[in-house]
């Protein structure tokens, strides 16, 4: 599996915005519907106040209703953490809790502490998770459906597997951008583009902005700001069309 990565510089560029943003640039590329590469409100940052978070996906299945045959999550843990090594750093952990309702947490401190030492940035699951005080003071993201007491028979299925999660197909390698506001999937095809074009949207937006900053704000002025915003974003898409391979 070859997966290609961003260069730090890129990274570091996608980290400084929230994603929103990255999916407003996303669309510049005219690549894929607007109504798509994004989760759904079933999923939520349990920690909101955290940074953007940017990696590419570990994915695994998951379920915790059943006594599992051949041992609990941490008896997977080993080998899940092997399986990410054919993904590049920077990782986030995504799980589909197969459960249709779920009846357990995912994770808890032990497994994020576990993901945090192996160098992963993230966790995002489309089942539950808890410690929710221990977990914070790890400072590390996670994403989650809901919060539930126990553990139940938490079992890892497959790893470097397709997934779906709030709404979202997720396949190993795929770059994800998440903060408090959603998980945004960025095609590989775009990505250099996406990163390269986040900042110049965000000032072409801040056009609108300043205006609505000045003392004494007229209809005339607004529509006028309005137009010099959009003058501005058609050329951005204008940019972005010419990095579409």
């Amino acid at each position: 599996m070859t997966i290609p990565r961003l260069t730090d510089d890129q990274l570091a560029q996608l980290r400084k915005v929230d994603s929103p943003t990255v999916a407003n640039v996303i669309e510049l590329f005219d690549v894929q519907s607007r109504i798509a590469g994004y989760t759904n409100h079933t999923l939520k940052a349990v920690y909101p106040e955290l940074p953007p978070t940017v990696g590419y996906a570990v994915t695994s299945t998951f379920r915790s209703a059943y006594v599992p045959p051949g041992g609990d999550a941490y008896g997977g843990m080993p080998q899940l953490l092997k399986d990410a090594e054919t993904v590049p750093a920077p990782r986030l952990i995504v799980f589909q809790d197969l459960d249709e309702i779920p009846r357990a947490a995912t994770y808890g401190e032990l497994m994020v502490s576990s993901f945090q030492k192996f160098g992963f940035d993230g966790l995002i699951t489309s089942g539950a998770g808890r410690d929710i005080e221990q977990v914070r003071r790890l400072k590390f993201p996670c994403w989650t459906s809901s919060m539930i007491v126990s553990h139940g028979y938490c079992s890892i299925l497959a790893s470097n597997v397709p997934v779906c999660v709030g709404g979202l197909d997720v396949r190993p390698g795929d770059l994800l951008h998440a903060d408090g506001n959603g998980i945004v999937n960025i095609p590989h095809a775009i990505a250099a583009g996406v990163a390269e074009l986040c900042d110049p949207f965000i000032k072409a937006e801040q056009i609108l902005l300043d205006y609505l900053q000045t003392s004494s704000p007229t209809q005339a002025g607004y529509a006028r700001a309005i137009g010099e915003m959009r003058q501005a974003l058609g050329k951005l898409r204008e940019r972005a069309k010419a990095m579409v391979k």
